[in-house]
């Protein structure tokens, strides 16, 4: 195998957000470090996250605050463990990324003293989210990305896919044990082998299996596909979270408007003027996500209106475009003024609380597989992830596969040799329009069957259909080169196919999961998990 199409590594890291940039420099001083990204380096929802991030630093408030808060958001389906130990560690967490140069927003006392300005969110009962103005990701993101561009021992591949993880099974070892990675180079369109002692997933979501969603492109389920099909479990795939409040306009696809919005005061309003939230709960506009997109969808289908309105006209004009200056500058740049003007807003999918499961460490099924971020269920989210839980998380679990890896690394043999990709069955496709419609057909169903409100015939119908479309898919793949929209389309369909299931198997309503036909709540439950094999 020529070195063009060879590489080897301590670490491989698949995904260029908050999750693999903190694992990344948390490793890099002692391990060779190459991380992978599928389009741009910053691309990805790290950079679009807006709210914050949550931990205790006010003294009113307290970590067992936080855990009571997340429990209740979750629905009492998360696992107390894992939201312990977030919590816990939100706060060194948080010191980590202010000592990388995060620049958290402050306010001076009277005296002179500076502290950092906490906002507060849905579902929390106290000021504790530290943000970058509204555009906290993108501060996170730019930091950590100019950190790993100046470290010596770290390699970044931009623009390529990851095509399935390589384990032991496969190269007629019977160790369970990862061993490197086939991945695309869109650049060159050719398929690499990346052999690495350790791989960790840090590929975000799966929101992009809706016709809907606030996400980037990039957020196609790939590491929840890529580890089913290596054997690892997955759980709670059912619960996927919609975003209440996306902007509706045409000229603005893809843009949330933060929580924190309403956490300042904003109302939710009906075309006719009249606020709706205190109809379906009593915290009104500060209820959790998934009880505030059920209430706008509602409203949305039984007027038969095109979307519904947040307004935050009330508040001084300064203190908005203060506190708000990425969204009012984007709206206004469609024709809104928020200072004078309601946001038109729809819900959209936003969020994969379950995934590939996990332990507080971030260690799979597979030895020396870690999955951290979004792609991981970790029990922290439950039923329903709470507002600026998801920055904390990724660095968190970031940290502790970190320190796994590192306790492991000198001792951890070199991965076995792996094949060079063999093409020499496939030719290259002059029917890509059937791509495009299977990829459109499918959003389109989990859409309409698989969304915010379920029920047994939508859910039994979405499962025989997306079985044929997945079985369309694999035979396309068996049969012609590799493509980016391929790929997608083959974790996309995999991701489907697994929420599906995870829908069906849940006979009771809960947080993010609402069926018609199971409207009420079990008196206790249990995660829904999924094992390669058996379903």
């Amino acid at each position: 195998m020529s070195d063009d199409y060879f590489h080897q590594t301590d670490c491989l890291i698949i995904g260029s957000g908050a999750a693999g940039l903190t694992l990344a420099l948390s490793i890099a001083d002692k391990a060779q470090v190459i991380i992978l990204s599928k389009s741009a380096l910053k691309e990805g929802s790290t950079l679009y996250a807006q709210g914050g991030i949550a931990a205790v630093f006010d003294e009113n408030d307290s970590i067992e605050s936080h855990v009571q808060d997340t429990l209740i958001a979750g629905a009492y389906l998360c696992d107390e463990d894992a939201v312990r130990h977030t919590a816990s560690n939100a706060r060194s967490s948080m010191q980590w990324l202010i000592n990388q140069g995060v620049p958290f927003d402050q306010i001076t006392e009277g005296d002179g003293t500076q502290r950092f300005h906490l906002t507060k969110e849905g579902g929390h009962s106290h000021r504790r989210i530290l943000h970058a103005a509204d555009a906290t990701g993108k501060a996170v993101q730019t930091t950590l990305l100019d950190k790993v561009k100046a470290h010596p021992n770290i390699r970044l591949f931009e623009r390529f896919n990851a095509l399935d993880l390589v384990t032991g099974d496969k190269l007629n070892d019977t160790s369970k044990q990862v061993h490197g990675a086939y991945v695309w180079n869109r650049s060159l369109e050719q398929v690499e082998v990346i052999r690495a002692k350790f791989v960790a997933l840090a590929t975000g979501g799966a929101s992009k299996v809706y016709q809907y969603t606030s996400n980037p492109d990039i957020a196609s389920g790939d590491g929840i596909a890529m580890a089913w099909r290596a054997g690892c479990r997955v759980a709670n795939m059912e619960f996927n979270q919609f975003h209440p409040t996306s902007l509706y306009h045409e000229k603005a696809q893809n843009f949330l408007i933060t929580e924190a919005m309403r956490g300042e005061g904003a109302y939710l309003r009906r075309p006719d003027g009249s606020r709706f939230m205190q109809d379906f709960d009593e915290r009104g506009e500060l209820a959790p996500r998934d009880v505030v997109a059920r209430a706008i969808d509602f409203e949305m289908k039984r007027l038969g209106a095109d979307c519904m309105f947040l307004d935050i006209t009330h508040k001084d004009e300064q203190f908005v475009i203060d506190h708000f200056p990425t969204i009012y500058a984007k709206c206004l740049k469609v024709g809104i003024d928020i200072t004078k003007e309601q946001i038109p807003v729809v819900p959209a999918a936003h969020y994969t609380c379950g995934g590939v499961m996990t332990d507080l460490a971030g260690n799979t099924d597979i030895d020396n597989l870690f999955a951290i971020g979004e792609v991981a269920y970790t029990g922290l989210h439950g039923a329903n992830r709470m507002a600026s839980n998801s920055l904390l998380e990724c660095i968190v679990f970031a940290q502790g596969a970190a320190e796994r890896i590192l306790q492991r690394l000198e001792a951890a043999p070199e991965p076995l040799p792996i094949p060079k990709w063999d093409e020499s069955k496939v030719t290259t496709s002059e029917e890509n329009v059937i791509i495009s419609h299977t990829w459109h057909e499918l959003r389109l169903i989990m859409w309409d069957y698989v969304g915010i409100v379920r029920s047994n015939r939508r859910l039994n119908k979405a499962q025989k259909r997306i079985g044929l479309i997945k079985q369309e898919v694999d035979e396309f793949y068996a049969d012609f080169r590799v493509s980016n929209n391929l790929l997608e389309l083959r974790n996309l369909a995999q991701v489907a196919e697994l929420i599906v299931a995870s829908a069906i198997d849940r006979t009771e309503s809960r947080g993010l999961h609402f069926n018609k036909d199971y409207p009420e709540t079990l008196p206790s439950s249990s995660a829904t998990i999924l094992t390669p094999g058996t379903n």
